[in-house]
Order: structure tokens, then sequence, then C-alpha cells
């Protein structure tokens, strides 16, 4: 496929249908179970008699993959023996979900991991409560955090994210030859969270899609005179948690080391910067507050040519290109042959893993020989720098599903299977990209691009297949 920039096309266009009947699908109890069972077969396979997951409300995921909930504004701590043996170590306001997990376990008080100054009954150290007897130490000690230390100096088995005061009483108890660190059980190249089943996939597709609705609803809202606050009101919706801060921004961004939509209005030809995550995916843009490349600055108006076709055509071979049994380093190079990074100033990964937290990992990397699988979700995610314009964005999450994959979700979810099929005639029939076949996508608004904010009518659409 000839993926050259004059196909990229800036045209009328039908905008995405707006997500309907959009209903959460809770995980099941075989789903809980069979994770369980993931974990615990990989604890065995890499000489694990305990593993310790760590959890805060900013990094809990591994441990709410197992356990169904966090622990909101406290620590956490959930112990497995590979002989089936589980404690949860919570702090004071968290005791009572002990009765809500979905994973049984013994209840362990651990006040030290409740808030400042709140009662620390029992009056007992730190070292008093979390001793030898909750550990089985016959093999290894695994300590879960959230980061797999892959920089090539990391001795990555050796460093950890967690709270020093626990891993130091790990160590005190077992010394430092048997406490290892073992994330990448659960986020590494073959860690159990990298792929989903059918359940799980339309588990997260709520959050996806949910993202998407609210993000082309606050591009219709986009207006001159319209606040960050109004649009930061539209993307976040029914009291879902986000993934990642809700960003509306305008103009210049970070003024005064702000992060949050504030008052501030759309002016004319301001940059705009709209991102809203929820559990399973996230939207982002960034177009100019222009209804043409006339209103821009004369240095910009070329800034179709330049930055958003060639920007719209690496995600389309992204589309159409990446497919089950694909090495992330063959992802890679896709889009380094259609946007090459040194033109284009893209640093991070070019797409990466996502699931309850907007970035898991990644298994694409220039050199990355993991093989993308089926069941994996993904961002579509690039990000270029082009010096002297502004930036681009039409980030959106897809599914990676094979035949066998597919075939489930149509089965056992079949409103969640029809929207996925919507989208893709959608995107194929209006926006011009083949999708392949092995990607599903997870939201209406991927890959909907409008470059300049104040057009509601045009579109960026791919004519390289026709």
């Amino acid at each position: 496929m000839n993926y050259h920039y004059q196909y990229a096309k800036y045209e009328k266009v039908q905008a995405p249908a707006p997500e309907k009947d959009l209903k959460q699908v809770p995980l099941t109890d075989e789903t809980m179970q069979e994770r369980y069972k993931k974990v615990i077969g990989k604890m065995k396979e890499n000489g694990l008699s305990t593993l310790v997951i760590y959890e805060d409300l900013e990094h809990g995921s591994n441990f709410e993959y197992l356990t169904g909930f966090l622990t909101r504004f406290e620590e956490g701590l959930l112990i497995l023996h590979d002989d089936g043996q589980v404690y949860y170590l919570l702090g004071n306001e968290n005791l009572k979900l002990i009765d809500h997990a979905r994973l049984e376990g013994e209840l362990v008080h651990i006040p030290h991991f409740s808030l400042p100054n709140q009662p620390m009954e029992p009056m007992k150290r730190f070292d008093e409560l979390v001793t030898e007897d909750l550990i089985k130490s016959d093999k290894n000690v695994g300590v879960v955090g959230w980061k797999l230390f892959t920089g090539k100096s990391d001795a990555a088995s050796k460093q950890f994210d967690v709270p020093h005061y626990i891993v130091k009483q790990f160590i005190n108890l077992f010394g430092e030859e048997k406490v290892v660190n073992a994330t990448d059980l659960f986020i590494g190249s073959e860690g159990v969270r990298t792929t989903n089943n059918a359940n799980e996939v339309a588990h997260y597709e709520f959050g996806a899609a949910l993202a998407s609705k609210r993000m082309l609803k606050a591009l219709d809202a986009i207006e001159i005179g319209k606040s960050e606050w109004e649009l930061g009101g539209i993307l976040n919706a029914y009291g879902q948690p986000n993934s990642v801060v809700t960003i509306a921004a305008t103009g210049q961004r970070f003024e005064q080391a702000n992060l949050y939509p504030s008052e501030k209005k759309v002016k004319l030809g301001d940059k705009l910067s709209l991102t809203v995550g929820y559990k399973g995916g996230l939207q982002s843009r960034g177009p100019i507050a222009v209804h043409d490349a006339k209103e821009l600055p004369e240095k910009h108006q070329d800034y179709l040519d330049n930055v958003a076709k060639p920007y719209f055509t690496a995600v389309t071979a992204w589309l159409e290109q990446v497919h089950v049994g694909m090495k992330g380093r063959e992802l890679y190079d896709v889009i380094d042959s259609v946007l090459p990074k040194e033109k284009f100033g893209w640093e991070l990964n070019p797409g990466h893993l996502t699931a309850d937290e907007e970035w898991m990992a990644s298994p694409v990397s220039k050199s990355s020989e993991t093989t993308l699988q089926s069941g994996m979700l993904f961002q579509v995610d690039i990000i270029p720098s082009v010096k002297g314009y502004p930036g681009v964005s039409v980030e959106g999450g897809i599914a990676l599903a094979d035949e066998a994959l597919q075939e489930e979700i149509k089965k056992a979810y079949p409103d969640v299977w029809t929207r996925m099929e919507q989208r893709k005639t959608y995107v194929k029939e209006v926006l011009g990209i083949n999708v392949h076949k092995d990607i599903l996508l997870t939201g209406h608004a991927t890959p909907y691009l409008r470059p300049f904010a104040l057009n509601k009518e045009k579109a960026m659409v791919w004519r390289g297949n026709v």
C-alpha cells in the first residue's frame, strides 16, 4: 500500500453517529476466577511462592485486576500464596470492602495504610503487623507495583516503586536475594493483563465508547467564547472515574502550572487540547479554533499539508496494517516509514496497551520482539511535534481480536458487536479507511479528525484506496 500524503484529503463528510444505548458490562465471576488462576500459574512459572501486590488510588490496577476494587484514598496490599492462601492488608476506612471483594481472603488491619493522623489501634509497629506469618517463603517473594524498569541500565528485578517502608520489611524478613520485582507478571511482554477475554473486551468497551461519545459532543460544542469549564463539563460523564486528568485547554496551556479546565474562553486562532479517558479507552483531539487555513497566521497556512495530512496518513496505516501476530518492532517500522520520526518529532511509543489505566505498558518499540496478540486493547497514539507548527491528535482505542474472539463477542454481547461493526462500516464507507479485519473499534470517534474546530462539516478522509 502506498501511504502518500496526497491521498489524505480534507473534505465535507458526515460525522460519526453518537454512541447509543451504552450499558456497563460487569466482569463475571468466571472472568475473575480466570484472572486469579492465570496469576497463580504465572507465580509457579516464575518460582514465586508469595506475591505481594501494592496499590494506592493512582497505582492500583494490578490489585483491582483480582479484587474488583480500589482502596480510593488509602494504601493496601494483596498477598497471594501459590497454595491458594489470600490476605488483604487494609487501612481503617477500607476494612468494610473485604465483604465485597471479588476474591475471597483473610483480612489484616494495617492502620499505617490509613490517612495521616487517623487512629492507629492496634498500637503496634508496622514490622509487628506485617510478619513472616503472612508470607510463604519456600521460594521467592514477588513484589508488584506498577513499573517495569525497562531501561538498559536498570536491574529490573531489584528495583521497586513500592514505598520503602514496605519493601524494607520484606527484605528484613527474607533477605535481598529472595525479594524481587514481579510487576512483569502482570504487564510485561507475557503479562496476564496484556490480553482480554470476550467479557473483558465488552466490559472495557463501555469506557472507551463513553469517551468517544463525550468527545464528539465536545467537538460539536466548540465555539468562540466557549469556556474551558464548559468543554470540560461535557467531556466528563455520569460520575465515572477518569483514567487521566481531563483536558479542556484553549490557547497557551499550563499557564501558572495549571493542568485543569479554567474560565478561559476560546478565541479565534487558539490551539485547543481536549482529552478524556475512562476505563478501557481514551479520546484526544488537538484542533485549531479556526474555520479554515486562511484564518491561521501566514506561517501556518500550510498546516494541513505539513502536519494534519501526514499524521492522518500514519493513523490510516496503523488501522489498515496492524494485526494479530505482528511484532512490536514491525508496528513501529510501519509508522516510522509513513511518518518518519526524524522529521515529525514523535518520541513516545506509537501505540500502547490500555485497560483500567490509560497507559498500562507498550509492546511497541524499535527493537520489540513482542508479538501482538488477540485480546490486546490498544490506544492508537502517535504524537507528532513538527517544529514551528501547532500539534494534531486523533487518539482513540481499538481491540485486537482473532476470529475466535470476535465470534465469542458476537455471540455473548451482540449489542457491543453491532456497535463495533457499525464503526468499521462508517470508517470504511465515509472516511475511506479499510480497517484490518483483526481490529475492532471501541469508539465511534476513532479516527474522526477535524483539524479546524470551527468547521464542523469537514474532516480528514483517506482516498488512497479508491
